[in-house]
């Protein structure tokens, strides 16, 4: 997985339409709306395939310990796949995201996760500090 992670002092992911891929996530409100977060965008890769639950554990480590860091207690994950070429197949994207998601809640964050499979107009206000952008990729390799 690759995630470019987003410390905002408010996001807005309003969905438009469906995208290319035939697998989506049904949704009971097209918009999401959350101040002072942690944005995670993220790709989920083909590699992943070899440890789904690994590569899940990874992140929400990763993501818990950047969390801290910023004292955010709120995680958005975002599927994002404009990040790279080589993405895993949809279901795969999605458990991966949703396990991720479920290791953050366990780790105490309150996590949001945006629906898979739509086109959204996004409003990202960041902060600027050093730690405001940060890129990471994830792997099940060693």
């Amino acid at each position: 997985m690759r995630f470019l992670s987003l410390h905002v002092n408010s996001f807005c992911c309003t969905i438009t339409t469906k995208g290319r891929s035939q697998v989506y996530e049904a949704y009971d409100d097209p918009v999401t709306r959350v101040d002072d977060a942690l944005l995670v965008l993220a790709s989920v890769e083909r590699g992943d395939e070899r440890n789904p639950q690994l590569v899940a554990e990874r992140a929400s480590a990763e993501l818990v310990t950047l969390a801290a860091q910023l004292k955010a207690t709120t995680v958005v994950l975002h599927p994002f796949a404009h990040l790279f070429a080589e993405l895993a197949a949809p279901r795969l994207a999605i458990d991966i995201l949703s396990r991720t998601q479920q290791a953050l809640s366990q780790a105490g964050l309150t996590t949001i996760r945006t629906p898979f499979g739509w086109f959204n107009a996004l409003q990202i206000d960041a902060k600027g500090h050093p730690l405001s952008r940060v890129a990471r990729t994830v792997t099940a390799d060693a």
